[in-house]
């Protein structure tokens, strides 16, 4: 399985500190990574007091958002060959962790250690309003990420949950709570199709969760609430014994479905579902494992939205790597 992920690259992005996260643009062709070294590079640009945590393009490619630990969202617009800081949003009270853009363009989530999930709406000014304050979850939430065709907004706690958002007459509502994991949540990611959601977590183990619409009779049999006009989520699938240690990331390629994870165990693995399984309990192969894919904690994986099988990852060790991974026959 070794061969089937191929080191294309080494790049020393962040020396000296950790790279946290990575962020393909629309088009493919720029890669942003931050760190605890106070930057943003796609290659270099500096405005932040202390570590960033998250990086997330806009939809139209044009500009970066930017959270870091000094509790602001710095965005980025881009001007020709370079990058400038156009607003800072302030406004939680401790480190931010994650930012993730509505595929409309037109919302900004942010989420913090203060507990909190922030919506923020942007107008055509370019302005940035915070239209909503989520305080659904009970501890640090670490990760935000939309819907990829919907404002749908799912987000991931050191409260061992997920909490799922929607607009409910003028106001955001938490209107699921995904729980099962039996630690924190780290990280999530929606397939393409946007019905299932995949997370990952500190007690080593991967959820798929399937949405179903109300009165779905499968999920009424199950035991599941479905009663009311919000769909349910249910968990089909359980990737378990494959980690050593805390699943950090897990990324869901848009083009062919494979589900890439990031490991405290310095590895990288790239799972597959299986041809034929039941797609209410589905099953998926380990179809890629690089142990040492980095010398330290592997904290990020992000599939090119363009290329098939062009896969960047980061670690504490500083390094950004780019792989190429081979899709096994019959797949």
């Amino acid at each position: 399985m070794k061969d089937s992920l191929v080191l294309l690259g080494r790049v020393p992005a962040h020396p000296d500190s950790r790279c946290w996260f990575l962020a393909w643009n629309p088009a493919g062709t720029l890669l942003a990574s931050c760190g605890g070294d106070r930057r943003v590079r796609i290659w270099g640009t500096e405005g932040h007091q202390r570590t960033v945590r998250k990086v997330a393009w806009s939809p139209c490619g044009n500009y970066l958002a930017s959270a870091s630990f000094d509790a602001t969202t710095c965005i980025w617009k881009k001007n020709q060959d370079d990058f400038e800081c156009v607003n800072i949003l302030e406004g939680h009270e401790n480190e931010i962790k994650s930012v993730a853009w509505a595929p409309s363009g037109n919302l900004l989530a942010t989420c913090s250690r203060d507990k909190s999930v922030w919506v923020w709406e942007v107008d055509e000014e370019d302005e940035y309003e915070c239209v909503s304050v989520l305080n659904s979850h009970t501890q640090d939430v670490k990760h935000v990420v939309w819907h990829p065709s919907q404002e749908l907004l799912a987000s991931a706690s050191y409260d061992d949950t997920v909490k799922l958002y929607r607009e409910e007459e003028d106001d955001w509502v938490c209107c699921a709570t995904l729980e099962g994991h039996e630690s924190t949540v780290w990280s999530l990611a929606f397939d393409p199709s946007g019905q299932r959601l995949a997370s990952c977590s500190d007690d080593r183990t991967v959820r798929i969760w399937r949405q179903y619409l109300p009165g779905n009779e499968q999920v009424c049999r199950a035991g599941v609430v479905c009663s009311g006009s919000d769909p349910s989520w249910k968990c089909i699938c359980t990737l378990s014994g494959f980690h050593s240690r805390t699943i950090y990331d897990v990324a869901w390629c848009q083009l062919t479905g494979a589900l890439a994870t990031a490991c405290g165990d310095d590895a990288i693995r790239v799972f597959e579902e299986d041809p034929g399984s039941d797609p209410q309990q589905p099953t998926f192969s380990l179809t890629a494992h690089l142990p040492q894919a980095h010398s330290q904690d592997v904290n990020c994986v992000a599939w090119n939205p363009k290329e098939q099988g062009l896969l960047a990852s980061c670690s504490d060790d500083g390094e950004v790597a780019f792989w190429k991974y081979q899709r096994p026959e019959g797949l």
